[in-house]
């Protein structure tokens, strides 16, 4: 059944924004991240209990709820070159209005000597027209262990654009390299830490014995690796050097894997696709790095993925994304040491206080290339100059343009993208 656009539900929310834009109700915690991990008692003691929307406690564990919404617009313009190859590879380019995203969110701390905290997550799927169980598991905090252990359906930890929340992105859809790797696994990942060295890590293993057969579990198994080092650090300053490899290897169901990518527009079709070939593995490699300094952002990850297929000459495909960021109201977006992403963007004056929220400007390249020997799933490249007006810490409103080559079917084809969001986040 298609979830048509829940006005009832943006009433709603957008009501309870309204009645929540003078409740500082989501503090930064004292690691400085927003809404990533689970809160502790002691990182929201000095919060009022009156303020403490969303929050209750039932004794054995404390108890949030949130939710999260995403409708979206996405135009097009298109060369003759455009046209030809959408023609070719079976599609067509409509401009429509879309539910991107809508998802039902619980989590809290058990009362138990060791923090252990837990979250459940239910998402309605746009593209899938479908509800499947998100993020969902317990978080158990090992300090022998120098960090925290997550059992559930989480994201492997390869990448930091793929890990960070969805909604805390600076761009509305991640960059195409990791479309690669799928958005969930079940099985287990180790998170840690060296304050003193300030190294991290993120390892995990996973099977696809609870997955198998939903659309986002391509793979039998997998394990993935995440260490980076932040050569500086500085809360205080607001500044950050991060910088990080991934390493990841896997099986695909029934030896064959398709990949495929959107243009980085979410009611688009497919540009570049590889259709179904064989694969009895795969090895991915990959780099992060980032820089803050106050209201800047600069950013850029690149990745390989090789496949090993001998009828198809083990194929090699590539590609990654440059982004800068710019806070124009004076923001910086927090980083959490526990899990090495970004936060939510803290808003100091909100619109609906008399204030005029939190604007960034933000400019993208990205690229990924799906040919190699005899696959050729095509090659796109975009750039994306984007502006994001956060209106309070519920609302952001998106607004982009995109320019990208298709290189594909023997032509090159350009098409221009004119993409806006409405966000509601109550995380």
């Amino acid at each position: 059944m298609k979830l048509r656009l829940p006005w009832i539900l943006i009433s709603l929310l957008v009501g309870q924004s309204l009645w929540l834009h003078g409740q500082d109700t989501l503090k930064i915690l004292p690691d400085g991240t927003q809404g990533e991990v689970q809160p502790t008692k002691d990182s929201i003691a000095h919060i009022p209990k009156k303020k403490r929307l969303f929050q209750f406690d039932l004794g054995f564990t404390t108890l949030k709820v949130g939710a999260g919404f995403l409708y979206e617009f996405a135009g097009y313009s298109q060369d003759k070159e455009s046209k030809i190859q959408a023609d070719s590879g079976g599609y067509s380019l409509e401009s429509a209005f879309k539910v991107r995203d809508f998802r039902i969110l619980a989590s809290g701390k058990f009362n138990t000597k060791r923090t252990i905290t837990w979250r459940v997550g239910f998402m309605y799927d746009g593209p899938t027209d479908s509800w499947f169980l998100r993020e969902s598991g317990v978080m158990i905090d090992v300090p022998e262990l120098y960090g925290n252990l997550f059992i559930g359906r989480t994201k492997e930890g390869y990448s930091l654009n793929k890990v960070m929340n969805g909604y805390s992105g600076w761009t509305m859809e991640r960059h195409m390299s990791i479309d690669v790797i799928p958005i969930l696994a079940d099985g287990i990942k180790w998170l840690g830490y060296f304050p003193k060295k300030r190294i991290f890590w993120n390892l995990g293993a996973f099977t696809d014995w609870l997955s198998k057969g939903q659309s986002f579990s391509t793979y039998e198994w997998q394990l993935a690796a995440r260490v980076g080092w932040l050569p500086i650090y500085s809360p205080a300053d607001k500044s950050l050097l991060h910088l990080g490899i991934n390493l990841r290897t896997g099986k695909p169901v029934d030896g064959q894997i398709r990949l495929r990518s959107r243009p980085e527009a979410n009611p688009a079709p497919y540009f570049i696709d590889t259709k179904t070939f064989e694969a009895e593995n795969s090895n991915h490699f990959g780099w992060e790095a980032y820089y803050t300094k106050g209201k800047l952002m600069l950013g850029t990850e690149y990745n390989f993925h090789k496949f090993y297929s001998v009828k198809n000459q083990n194929p090699l495909f590539h590609g990654g994304d440059v982004v800068v960021s710019y806070m124009l109201t004076g923001e910086s977006r927090p980083y959490s040491t526990i899990t090495s992403i970004y936060g939510f963007v803290p808003v100091s004056k909100p619109v609906f206080k008399g204030g005029y929220g939190a604007v960034e400007l933000v400019l993208r390249y990205s690229q990924l290339n799906l040919d190699d020997g005899p696959i050729k799933g095509g090659k796109f490249w975009r750039i994306t100059p984007m502006v994001n007006w956060y209106l309070n810490r519920i609302v952001r409103l998106e607004f982009a343009y995109g320019y990208g080559t298709l290189d594909r079917y023997n032509l090159k084809g350009v098409t221009q993208f004119f993409q806006s969001r409405l966000q509601f986040a109550i995380l």
